[in-house]
């Protein structure tokens, strides 16, 4: 699409220790190898705005999901997000709900705008279905693995109107997530079958949704569920909040647009 020039724009002007210009969301990805469905945040093809990608080396899901102390992570962390701000990425974001550990730290090193976890989406999806209704958490990893550190860190009060649904729980049920992620049980190479993993996918999140006659709305935290959430909605027809909506939002935040109309 072909838009005029921003009249908006004239002189120009460096920005302190910015490399580049006219950039939008750098996102920092895991130091593994798998791919991602367009939707999935490993996967720049289906963003409307521009998406500038940071490995972090040496941090891979096991030192950040399943690592009991998680601090040797911190400082990989924070250079990517530094090198993407230095880039000149106009908001940061990251591949997994569980860089939530860090979201204090890394919004504390950077002077733009981060965006870590989908799960930051939790306490307005608490205010927007109100107090009698619960949201539902989808995820992969084990229900345990959401402790009080992680949901405090993005300002979830714990114990509060939510409830946790992950895929691992339960026995097979979303193999072909296991063949993308899983140590131990990724294929080789990790790979995927599009309709098998959103047929396993909502069957899941329907059960789940079926459990909880009162779940208000779900959060997606898990970033390969995004690709399936509309068929998702199609089936549930109740508010969606994922990393699609997330990333929405942080670029929206950090590059608000013009708007054109008539009176």
């Amino acid at each position: 699409m072909h838009q005029a020039r921003d009249y908006g724009i004239n002189h120009i002007q460096a920005r302190k220790d910015h490399k580049c210009y006219g950039m939008g969301l750098g996102v920092m990805i895991l130091d593994e190898v798998y791919p991602g469905f367009p939707g999935d945040v490993r996967n720049a093809s289906a963003f409307p705005f521009p998406v500038q990608y940071e490995i972090i080396r040496d941090v891979d899901m096991p030192k950040l999901i399943y690592a009991e102390n998680k601090s040797a992570c911190l400082d990989s962390i924070q250079r990517a997000a530094q090198n993407l701000e230095q880039m000149g990425c106009r908001a940061i974001a990251a591949e997994c709900g569980f860089f939530a550990y860090f979201q204090r730290e890394i919004a504390t090193s950077v002077n733009v705008p981060v965006f870590l976890s989908s799960l930051l989406q939790v306490p307005m999806a608490q205010q927007v279905v109100g107090p009698h209704k619960v949201i539902g958490i989808m995820g992969h990893a084990e229900s345990g693995q959401y402790t009080e550190h992680l949901l405090k860190s993005v300002g979830i009060t714990p114990d509060s109107n939510y409830v946790i649904c992950c895929s691992r729980d339960i026995d097979g049920s979303c193999e072909e997530f296991e063949h993308l992620w899983t140590p131990g049980k990724k294929a080789d190479p990790p790979g995927a079958d599009f309709e098998k993993t959103e047929k396993e996918f909502l069957a899941f999140a329907i059960e789940a949704y079926r459990k909880y006659p009162n779940m208000g709305a779900m959060v997606l935290e898990c970033t390969g569920m995004q690709p399936f959430a509309r068929a998702l909605q199609r089936k549930l027809d109740i508010p969606l909040f994922s990393w699609g909506t997330l990333l929405d939002y942080a670029y929206s935040v950090a590059v608000h647009r013009e708007y054109y109309g008539h009176v």
